[in-house]
């Protein structure tokens, strides 16, 4: 796990996106798995491995808990689908409770733990998150730490915050 710290307009955020192919890299290189990331389109970089949770949460108010998995798992076969939403189910229980919500009507900390299980569906082994306790009630934010933490304790998977 490692933190990039910097005041605001630092580049925190840009840097999450360059690696994740939604921002044109000016100089240098990015390379993930011995491969340059250079120029490729972000989907192809998220079928390497690599999975942005932006800062605000990006989840799809208007769809339920359960379209935001979906859409997170999408291109994969319906039986790893359903076996990575029961994964997340079992690290979010309130998301199974909340399944056919609407998730634009989830409280903030809810939406926050769709948006990491939204990340979650595609198995990665990298996942970058963009403030992932902005906007959260203080009483929530150790506990989306610790499921970070766990995330990447348990499940191997390399987060860069």
């Amino acid at each position: 796990m490692v933190g990039v710290l910097g005041a605001n307009g630092a580049g925190k955020t840009t840097l999450l996106k360059a690696i994740s192919g939604l921002v044109p890299i000016r100089s240098g290189t990015i390379e993930f798995e011995g491969k340059v990331l250079n120029g490729v389109p972000p989907h192809e970089i998220a079928l390497m491995g690599v999975t942005h949770v932006p800062e605000g949460r990006g989840i799809f108010p208007t769809l339920t808990v359960e379209e935001n998995l979906n859409l997170g798992g999408y291109g994969r076969p319906k039986d790893e689908v359903t076996r990575a939403k029961e994964e997340v189910f079992s690290l979010f229980p309130v998301l199974r409770e909340r399944r056919r919500q609407l998730a634009g009507t989830l409280s903030g900390g809810e939406q926050q733990m769709l948006a990491l299980g939204r990340g979650l569906m595609r198995n990665p082994r990298v996942m970058l998150l963009d403030e992932p306790s902005l906007g959260l009630a203080p009483i929530l934010v150790e506990g989306v730490f610790k499921t970070i933490k766990e995330i990447n304790r348990e499940r191997g998977v390399t987060i860069l915050l």
